[in-house]
């Protein structure tokens, strides 16, 4: 296999703040696996909180890549990557996963399915995707809130943990106010005490909140615990939640685990955590990181498994570079096509979700993108 990498800038169409920091662009490494003239696609993205940047996330895909010239074909080199063969201990999980979606890309298209029906599943799978809401003032939330259930939104994920917690009362007070119908999920980051969550979450209980994602500081999960049960509203571990021991740890302890694949290791990481928790009592969300439609869709072909998905990472770009899955009404969409669906964009409107404007890569229109061979 002839193996590539191409790095973009995915700028935000403005700057997302959440509890420990603000961002307004990352980092996406995206890479190319070329096997008998067709190609598969993969994407890891930069993250400050899991300590990767660009040129660790290069040094980690080259090394897998001399590695992926023992197999003879990607569904051997999948079936190693499955088993733990390939890709050892020291690899982030990110890029495992960015690797495993190239790989996955790759096995469709040569059978000629698309990913879920790789792993099982028939039908297209389709799910409402929450949609993030920053710390920002109640009147920008209120004018986000109110367009986004305009456009279709039927899940808004108000972000909190504000240095002053009535700020954040006040934020979802609004959003309530704007968008009466949608479901409500809160995403502290792990900003609160437990006594500031437990005094708290009774007044977002009170305004609708449908579930809470990560309250409390990370590294305490019987802390979480705890509060999960006796919270009266339903609390989903994230950042407690990295791996199948943490899972198992809290399966029946707490309502949810958000499983980001970049998380977690990918698609089989995933599907062997929501194996774990079923029957427990605990449900599935998937999340995502701010990435494009490449990185944000093998998830959306495991959609149809999750209680909550969160999978608008692509939507929170001025510009994606990569185009298949939509959400721009609301929904993301797993294709029909072969592999994960995916094509870069080509500056037509796609998938019912306008445009504003061309990539900033430039990168080639030939499905394969890249800026240097491994």
């Amino acid at each position: 296999m002839k193996t590539s990498l191409h790095t973009v800038r995915l700028d935000l169409a403005e700057p997302l703040r959440i509890s420990r920091s603000t961002m307004s662009a990352r980092d996406a490494v995206q890479l190319s696996l070329e096997h008998e003239g067709l190609t598969g696609h993969g994407e890891a993205v930069s993250s400050v909180y899991y300590r990767l940047d660009a040129a660790a996330l290069a040094r980690h895909f080259t090394a897998i890549g001399a590695d992926l010239d023992r197999y003879p074909d990607p569904e051997t080199a999948l079936e190693a990557l499955r088993t733990g063969e390939l890709a050892g201990d020291g690899t982030p999980p990110a890029v495992t996963a960015a690797v495993e979606a190239a790989l996955l890309d790759l096995v469709g298209k040569r059978a000629g399915k698309p990913v879920h029906r790789l792993l099982g599943t028939e039908n297209t799978p389709v799910a409402a995707t929450a949609r993030t809401i920053g710390i920002t003032s109640p009147s920008r939330a209120a004018a986000q809130a109110r367009a986004l259930a305009a456009s279709g939104f039927q899940v808004l994920k108000v972000k909190a943990g504000a240095t002053d917690p009535e700020e954040d009362v006040e934020r979802v007070r609004v959003v309530r106010d704007a968008a009466p119908r949608a479901r409500l999920l809160l995403d502290p980051n792990g900003a609160w005490t437990a006594v500031q969550a437990g005094s708290l979450l009774p007044r977002f209980a009170a305004l609708g909140v449908e579930a809470v994602e990560q309250p409390l500081a990370p590294g305490d999960p019987e802390g979480l615990a705890a509060l999960a049960e006796r919270s009266p509203l339903p609390v989903v571990a994230d950042e407690d939640a990295v791996d199948l021991e943490d899972v198992r740890r809290l399966a029946g302890r707490v309502h949810g685990v958000n499983v980001k694949l970049a998380k977690c290791g990918g698609v089989y990481a995933a599907l062997r955590i929501a194996e774990a928790i079923d029957g427990s009592g605990t449900r599935l969300m998937l999340g995502c990181l701010v990435a494009s439609t490449l990185g944000i869709a093998p998830a959306v072909h495991l959609a149809d498994r999750a209680r909550w998905a969160d999978l608008d990472g692509h939507l929170l770009l001025a510009h994606d570079p990569w185009t298949g899955i939509g959400g721009a009404d609301g929904l993301v969409r797993a294709s029909g096509s072969p592999g994960l669906g995916v094509a870069p964009w080509d500056g037509a409107p796609r998938d019912g979700a306008p445009r504003d404007g061309a990539p900033r890569d430039g990168a080639p229109r030939d499905g394969a993108p890249r800026d240097g061979a491994l």
